[in-house]
């Protein structure tokens, strides 16, 4: 089951470090600090990437969109568990309802990007 998944464990893993890193590992970067709410649009990124990923790993065996929305309950409730760690686990660190939105928004895009690439090759295949 882990060599089935490594990717999906990495880039959880790497999401993990980054949701529960000290605030202050990120003050260099200084988009942060320009950009309003720009951590929303890094949470976006970084669960589309996961949800993706998990696609990808199991690609052959996803036959529904059905089936895609209910992994996509996984990556949602890492986030939401990631939020909580946020909240009592850290001390610069806060947990927030949005951030869990924008991971869900980020669920979402990536299985609508994957739901419309498979139309479009089945769309493709059918006209050969």
């Amino acid at each position: 089951m882990i060599k089935k998944n490594k990717f999906t464990i990495l880039v959880a893993l790497i999401i993990t470090y980054l949701s529960l890193a000290n605030s202050h590992t990120f003050d260099s970067v200084s988009i942060f600090n320009s950009v309003p709410d720009f951590d929303k649009f890094v949470h976006v990124g970084m669960y589309f990437g996961l949800m993706s990923v998990i696609i990808l790993e199991h690609r052959d065996t996803i036959k529904t969109t059905r089936q895609l929305f209910i992994i996509g309950l996984i990556p949602f409730l890492y986030g939401i568990l990631m939020e909580i760690f946020q909240a009592t686990l850290t001390t610069t660190r806060t947990g927030s309802v949005f951030d869990a939105l924008a991971d869900c928004i980020g669920i979402l895009i990536s299985i609508f990007v994957w739901h419309w690439f498979n139309q479009a090759k089945k769309i493709k295949s059918d006209n050969y």
